[in-house]
């Protein structure tokens, strides 16, 4: 066993002297040490019930024979980080996340891990840390939130940020505010849309690195329990197998995980993550190949913002096993592939059948022929830019309008409240992007507040910065070069007109080559905004985000 080198043999009797201090008897020390990382904290809703999870794991690993040790993981509260400069520090710990797991799975030398996230950066973060170390591991996450339920209808999360934009407007009372405060977010668990956390959670199964209902049983039932003492007996299992992170997530895994974010309509988020994820199993993940299984893979699912679905609702229908045997009917998953169950897909999902044809419709009815999110190009996203399709409305998938130029979200969100943001409008935010912001915000507050003010079927946002999973609308994130290196949404200047046609996913400014090669030779850096600490080292090394953010390696990766 790894952890026989921290155990046996007489150079270890340090070692054992440390673990005694630690109360383990010998029994315990005979057993295999099994990681339990714990992103339980006191300010992350989605986290708050993790101890429960926790114990519950700790449990299922000495059912089965193992010594569970616990040690931690950090978590950012997305919701609470949005619109001031926390969210900076959002998509940075996912980095932080992965280097500190390794830093501690190799530093004990733990037989095999069990990763226990649940919002938005530690799924991912977890995922890459598995990937990078290679050893038998298994996930189990807090599960998501029920939804809230105002004046008889169910709301989430992004009903609250867009309840702010209809105050602005004058449409909501500070009273209607209120209720929806008191109301949108009932339950501990991540928020109840198909948000980043909960699409990580779900691609966790479709990649194969979770038990079946990890992304969708409710954070409050007793099942989630039960789940988590599962996953405590199905590590010794995989340690036994050698049933290792990168024997699971193969290319053919990270298409199925592809296949299924179509299907959901997932966040755009996961356009940054599952090639990051991809990058520390060994995989080339070009996010160009999105639009290729978008067009063979219909969209079944529309939760919340996309539609009036929630979680709960995607649970009772079935889960994220049903989506998957849906989608095999159409042979679009590879199924012969090994999972953390110990099985394979195809075994995973037999019988697995749709229980609710409106929340996980069937194929010869979906949503749209074509997946959730679309991969945009154009003279403004030479790389790429990334949509959220399916909770775009019919008539803001082709659309055509001046541009509304801001450097930071934070003018461009004082601009909308005013009222200076008019139907037709095109709003771009840049310097936003992974170097330029730095950290990449998510803009859910501009997007927000554009659904908020009425203006979402008649204006456009386009940034280098990104959405939160809870945006809707024609939010077009993640554009590639970035403003901060140069990339030619620097080069838009007020008034430009820009052309948007998502169905043949094109993203242009409409001046000539000449005027923008003009502009570009005039164009300079900006001084960085952040000049210390963290901020400053993750620009240092962070490469764009049709790249996955992901940070360079000291030879310049």
């Amino acid at each position: 066993m790894r952890s026989d080198s921290v155990k046996k043999g007489m150079q270890q009797a340090p070692h054992r002297s440390l673990f005694n201090a630690l109360g383990y008897t010998e029994e315990e020390l005979e057993k295999p040490l099994i990681g339990i990382v714990s992103s339980y904290n006191e300010i992350v809703p989605g986290h708050m019930n993790l101890d429960k999870i926790v114990a519950a794991v700790k449990q299922g690993v000495a059912m089965a024979g193992g010594t569970p040790i616990v040690f931690p993981a950090i978590a950012v509260c997305d919701g609470i980080a949005m619109g001031h400069m926390g969210m900076k520090y959002s998509l940075v710990t996912r980095d932080l996340i992965a280097d500190s797991t390794e830093c501690m799975a190799l530093a004990h030398q733990f037989d095999a891990l069990v990763m226990v996230p649940n919002c938005d950066k530690n799924v991912p973060g977890l995922l890459m840390a598995a990937a990078r170390l290679n050893i038998p591991t298994i996930f189990v996450s807090g599960g998501p939130m029920l939804a809230g339920h105002v004046k008889g209808k169910k709301r989430s999360l992004s009903s609250m940020f867009e309840a702010v934009g209809s105050y602005s407007a004058g449409t909501m009372t500070e009273d209607d505010v209120k209720e929806y405060e008191n109301k949108v977010c009932p339950t501990c668990g991540s928020c109840s849309g198909m948000y980043t956390a909960n699409s990580m959670n779900c691609l966790t199964e479709a990649l194969g690195m979770g038990l079946p209902g990890n992304g969708t049983i409710p954070a409050v039932y007793s099942e989630r329990i039960k789940l988590a003492k599962h996953a405590g007996m199905k590590i010794m299992e995989l340690l036994e197998k050698d049933i290792k992170p990168r024997d699971i997530m193969s290319e053919k895994a990270f298409m199925n995980a592809l296949t299924v974010d179509m299907a959901l309509g997932c966040s755009t988020n996961s356009m940054l993550h599952l090639p990051a994820i991809a990058h520390e199993a060994g995989v080339e993940l070009d996010v160009d190949i999105a639009n290729e299984v978008s067009a063979r893979t219909p969209n079944l699912c529309h939760l919340a913002p996309a539609g009036p679905t929630y979680m709960e609702d995607l649970n009772e229908a079935g889960g994220v096993y049903a989506v998957m045997n849906e989608l095999t009917k159409k042979n679009l998953l590879y199924t012969d592939l090994i999972t953390a169950t110990g099985k394979t897909v195809a075994e995973n999902i037999a019988g697995c059948e749709i229980l609710d044809k409106e929340v996980i419709r069937p194929l010869d009815n979906p949503y749209s022929k074509t997946g959730g999110l679309a991969i945009l190009k154009g003279n403004i996203a030479p790389d790429s830019g990334v949509v959220k399709r399916s909770a775009v409305v019919p008539e803001m998938m082709k659309h055509e309008g001046p541009a509304r130029v801001f450097d930071c979200e934070e003018d461009a969100i004082a601009a909308i409240k005013g009222g200076k943001i008019v139907a037709g409008d095109v709003v771009v935010i840049r310097y936003e992007g992974p170097k330029g912001g730095p950290g990449m915000r998510e803009m859910l507050n501009p997007t927000s507040a554009i659904a908020g003010m009425g203006l979402g079927s008649s204006v456009a946002l386009i940034t280098d910065g990104r959405f939160s999973g809870a945006s809707r609308g024609a939010s077009i994130g993640h554009v590639s070069p970035e403003a901060a290196v140069g990339g030619p949404i620097a080069l838009i200047e007020e008034g430009d007109i820009i052309a948007i046609d998502i169905d043949a996913c094109t993203l242009n400014v409409k001046v000539s080559d000449e005027e923008l090669a003009a502009r570009r030779a005039k164009w300079q850096p900006r001084e960085p905004k952040i000049t210390g600490g963290y901020l400053s080292r993750y620009a240092s090394l962070v490469t764009s985000g049709n790249r996955g953010a992901i940070l360079k390696n000291p030879e310049g990766f």
